[in-house]
């Protein structure tokens, strides 16, 4: 790997070319554009990011969960620069293009279940999900969208309205769609009876609440992400995604898993949902899928996706060349390397220490997550009571010893930890290490 994969801090974090840049981008970029750790980065590779002042920072961020194969990857950029060669651009609804098709016959070979599917290409996340739900509306003739508490599905305006959180993401830009409900998520360290009682008792809550307040019959689509990303990382207590997928199968109700985040290997599966089984109508990529390149994909069952009448679906860079040719390298990148075993291992490593910091400090209230895809809830010691103010002076130490961390949590209280899956483990350790420091500095 061409960038040496040590962590080197020479500068004060940021440093005298990052607050330059820094101030051009504030004089440049409107302030509701946030910046979680305002270092510039020039290279980017394996666990390190190298940025405009010499430092080289070990990554626990991944650009949210997006370079799972690490930055650069040695196939994305093989196949990305030959596309780029070729052609950038002709749109796949005026003349379409091979490597359109072969994204969407990997997706329908490779996501959950065995029926016949089809699947199409858009740009982002939040515009998968919305396209979920235009399917499912069209193929259902119902216009009821239910989501949960701690989602979050995105910023556009049916996507920030199915996301529980307000602040930031919500606030002042109402009003907003209609026909969209939210019921409670099997939220294991916060259930009020305990852990243990969660998975049934939430389910139950969500299926009364959907059927006394919408009407089952009403519901075009349930959608939810099988490990709640923004809103904390929070694994839903086991048993709790298949009563409710169960639930819709006998409702006549379009199940969508949301794998944006939790999508290409970095849950230890392919796509979190298959840890139990269920097996989503349609399920919404992202992220992960072209290793930095921007795309997102819908794949569904061809009876809900095929219904949807010529013209109805699409975009104008949906499903882009380089995208394409990107994400087609990240797949192969993902089989030849074994990342989904990688991803375990990095769980592996992460949870006993982090578990073990738990003992330590009473602080941590909680330590979450599968595979590459972990994190820490911060308390008042001795209570539930959110800390985000701890969390904050966590980041602020981690980012001056040179390594990225990021937030998450309903409450802003969670430290989540999304490391590229071809993280080498010495950084992975070094990493845990600063993280520990961290914290036993509170």
């Amino acid at each position: 790997m061409s960038i040496p994969q040590e962590r080197r801090v020479v500068t004060a974090i940021p440093g005298p070319k990052s607050q330059e840049l820094l101030a051009r981008k504030q004089a440049a970029v409107p302030s509701g554009i946030g910046t979680t750790l305002p270092v510039f980065v020039t290279r980017a590779g394996g666990g390190i990011l190298q940025d405009a002042d010499g430092n080289s920072l070990v990554d626990f961020g991944s650009g949210i969960a997006v370079t799972n194969v690490g930055n650069s990857a040695p196939k994305v950029v093989e196949r990305v620069q030959k596309q780029a060669a070729d052609f950038t651009h002709t749109c796949f609804m005026v003349t379409p293009y091979e490597s359109y098709v072969q994204v969407c016959e990997k997706l329908n070979e490779l996501t959950p279940g065995d029926h016949e599917k089809r699947t199409f290409l858009v740009n982002s996340g939040a515009e998968a999900v919305e396209n979920a739900v235009k399917v499912a509306r069209h193929a259902t003739g119902r216009q009821a969208v239910v989501v949960f508490d701690h989602g979050y599905h995105g910023r556009t305006l049916l996507s920030m309205t199915m996301t529980a959180k307000n602040m930031p993401y919500k606030q002042g830009f109402g009003p907003y769609a209609p026909e969209v409900y939210r019921v409670p998520l099997a939220y294991p360290f916060r259930w009020p009876t305990g852990a243990d009682n969660c998975a049934e008792e939430a389910a139950a809550q969500a299926i009364d609440q959907i059927n006394k307040q919408v009407g089952a019959e009403n519901v075009a689509a349930v959608v939810i992400e099988p490990i709640a990303g923004e809103g904390g990382f929070i694994v839903p207590a086991r048993g709790f995604l298949p009563r409710i997928a169960e639930f819709c199968r006998a409702n006549g109700i379009v199940f969508v898993a949301d794998e944006v985040q939790t999508g290409f290997a970095r849950t230890g599966h392919l796509f979190a949902c298959e840890d139990e089984g269920v097996v989503p109508d349609i399920i919404c990529t992202a992220k992960g899928i072209a290793g930095g390149l921007p795309l997102a994909a819908v794949t569904g069952r061809a009876d809900l996706m095929d219904h949807v009448h010529v013209g109805g679906l699409g975009g104008t860079y949906g499903g882009n060349p380089l995208a394409c040719e990107a994400a087609l390298g990240v797949l192969e990148t993902i089989e030849s390397e074994d990342l989904v075993a990688k991803a375990r291992r990095i769980g592996e490593i992460m949870l006993p220490r982090l578990r073990s910091l738990q003992e330590r400090f009473p602080a941590i209230g909680d330590v979450r997550g599968r595979g590459a895809m972990i994190a820490i809830e911060l308390v008042e010691p001795g209570t539930k009571n959110p800390d985000p103010a701890a969390v904050q002076e966590i980041v602020k130490r981690c980012h001056a010893e040179g390594l990225v961390v990021l937030t998450a949590g309903t409450y802003g209280n969670v430290l989540r930890f999304l490391p590229p899956l071809v993280m080498p483990e010495h950084l992975l350790e070094e990493g845990l290490g600063i993280l520990e420091k961290a914290i036993s500095a509170l």
